[in-house]
């Protein structure tokens, strides 16, 4: 998940660019138009010879000649002896035109040389170095520009759009760990003050810890990309990093489906047809014609070459119905005595797929208080979404937060409460 372009962070910059541009041309100016002293010469000053091409340098600048403007600083670059004031006014002058020229990297030293010249008065540093930091990005010089950056903020710098440059380029420039460590700070920065973090820092942040392969923070951006910006492509994403983990268990297949179909990310005939499937073998065939009405609703099921299938499953599914439904209550006095809570958890939640939440939530809390349940973070995870089901969104949460499971249940109960939550 490749991050975006930053568009309000280029313009920002280019809008920084353009301002220095016009601050600097002004001393300029004033400077060629001194006159030198008959005497020792003042450092302030650049003798005619140096001055002439570079004025006319500046001139064809402002009729935006950026190669022509940097090709006549050529000619003050063969004079010999120039005074330190003269190579500083004539690298400001090269940083203009290279950058106007497509030259980024000649501008990017230009105006690094300039930040670390003692001409250089304090209060312009940081915007040399700003300059610099953009030029040396532009050039894919990544890690130069996050350099500039840093010392670009060290000296005083203070707009944002300079740290967003400098996150994007350890990010191109494959220094993934500090990218992620910077988003990081700032994500929650907006979260501690109540800002909804940028879609883009989140993107960003997820690829940078994929790049890493480092999955348990993939899978962090991933959750907090769904809990901002919950699309579909994030759900499958989402869904894929925790069902992909080595050691996700077989039997929560029908959990997964189920969370694909809250979220609208069963895209094909099979992932209709399988989900119907095993719901039936669970023993839930109400839940299994949710799916297949769903599938025809879509238009995917009921055509092409396995419309007969389609229809068989459908046959099948409605049989099965019927009969729940004449037999549904008929063991509750037996499920109640039971042992252990299994058969009275299932009925439950059998009751809530029915449309019963009334009657089935409670059960299904009985079953899980009496014990006895082969998996009770599985049972959990499907109380919170009987919840969900119900129309109860701060009980499903209640439920959901508390799952502590290792084997992928607890990851699959985190996305199913940002889905509660969403509710």
């Amino acid at each position: 998940m490749a991050p975006r372009n930053m568009s309000d962070r280029s313009s920002s910059i280019a809008r920084f660019l353009g301002v220095l541009c016009l601050a600097l041309a002004i001393p300029f100016n004033a400077a060629l138009a001194q006159e030198p002293a008959p005497a020792a010469k003042p450092v302030t000053t650049v003798r005619p010879e140096v001055g002439k091409p570079i004025q006319a340098a500046l001139d064809l600048l402002k009729q935006k000649k950026g190669k022509e403007a940097l090709a006549k600083l050529r000619e003050v670059d063969a004079i010999k002896d120039k005074t330190p004031y003269e190579e500083f006014v004539t690298e400001q002058v090269r940083g203009q035109t290279a950058a106007a020229a497509g030259e980024p990297g000649v501008a990017a030293r230009a105006f690094e040389g300039i930040a670390a010249s003692a001409l250089a008065a304090e209060k312009d540093k940081a915007q040399f170095l700003g300059a610099a930091a953009s030029q040396y990005y532009q050039a894919k010089d990544y890690a130069k520009s996050a350099d500039l950056v840093g010392r670009y903020f060290k000296a005083g710098g203070n707009d944002n759009a300079f740290h967003m440059l400098q996150v994007q380029a350890l990010y191109l420039g494959n220094n993934f760990a500090l990218a992620a460590k910077e988003l990081l700070v700032d994500i929650q920065a907006d979260e501690q003050a109540g800002k909804t973090p940028a879609e883009m820092q989140l993107q960003m942040l997820s690829s940078a810890y994929d790049k890493q392969q480092d999955k348990a923070g993939y899978a962090h951006a991933l959750e907090k990309l769904l809990t901002y910006y919950p699309k579909k492509d994030y759900w499958l994403a989402g869904i894929y990093s925790v069902t992909s983990r080595s050691g996700f268990p077989d039997r929560m297949a029908l959990d997964v489906s189920r969370l694909r179909h809250a979220t609208g990310t069963m895209r094909t005939a099979d992932d209709y047809v399988n989900a119907a499937q095993l719901a039936l073998q669970a023993g839930f065939p109400a839940e299994a014609k949710r799916y297949l009405d769903a599938g025809y609703a879509a238009g995917l099921l009921g055509t092409g070459a396995e419309a007969d299938r389609h229809k068989r499953l459908k046959d099948l599914t409605a049989k099965n119905l019927a009969a729940d439904v004449k037999a549904l209550g008929q063991d509750d006095a037996q499920v109640s005595a039971a042992k252990d809570g299994t058969a009275l958890f299932n009925s439950g939640l059998n009751y809530v797929l029915h449309g019963r939440a009334d009657k089935g939530l409670g059960m299904m809390e009985s079953g899980i208080a009496k014990g006895g349940l082969k998996h009770p973070d599985d049972a959990r995870l499907q109380l919170g979404y009987a919840y969900h089901l119900a129309g109860q969104p701060q009980k499903a949460l209640l439920v959901l937060k508390k799952i502590q499971g290792t084997d992928g249940v607890a990851a699959l109960a985190r996305l199913w409460a940002i889905r509660a939550g969403q509710t």
